[in-house]
C-alpha cells in the first residue's frame, strides 16, 4: 500500500516559516516526480513546487520562487517543503503528491497524502 503521510502545518505569523515533510511508504522515488499542491477555501488545488528524483531539478510556481524550496532525501523517502516569508496569501491546505514519470499536473499524480493545514495571520 502506497501512503503519503504530510507533516509541519500549522499556525504562523506573516513573514515566519515553516518545514512541511512527507513521508512516502510502498514506492521507490526512482523515476518519480515528487510535489506539493496547496488549495485554499473555494479555490482550485493549485501547483506549488516539483522535485524530479532521477536528477534532482526543480520547479517552482511564480508565487513562491525565491521563498519556499523543495527538497528530497531519497535514503528516508522524505520529501520537504521549506516555506520562508509566509504570507496570508500562502494560507491553504499543502498536500503532498507523487507522480510516475515526469508530468507536473494534478492529473499526472498517482498517490496524495491527506493534507496539512497552513494558516498565516497578518
Amino acid at each position: 500500500e502506497v501512503q503519503l503521510v504530510e507533516s509541519g502545518g500549522g499556525l504562523v505569523q506573516a513573514g515566519e516559516s515553516l518545514r512541511l515533510s512527507c513521508v512516502v511508504s510502498g514506492i521507490t522515488f526512482d523515476h518519480y516526480t515528487l510535489g506539493w499542491f496547496r488549495q485554499a477555501p473555494g479555490r482550485e488545488r493549485e501547483q506549488i513546487s516539483f522535485i524530479y528524483t532521477s536528477d534532482g531539478s526543480t520547479e517552482y510556481t511564480d508565487s513562491v520562487k525565491g521563498r519556499f524550496t523543495i527538497a528530497s532525501d531519497n535514503a528516508k523517502n522524505t520529501v520537504y517543503l521549506q516555506m520562508n516569508s509566509l504570507k496570508p496569501e500562502d494560507t491553504a491546505v499543502y498536500y503532498c503528491a507523487a507522480g510516475y514519470g515526469v508530468g507536473i499536473t494534478i492529473y499526472d499524480m498517482d498517490y496524495w497524502g491527506t493534507g496539512t493545514l497552513v494558516t498565516v495571520s497578518s
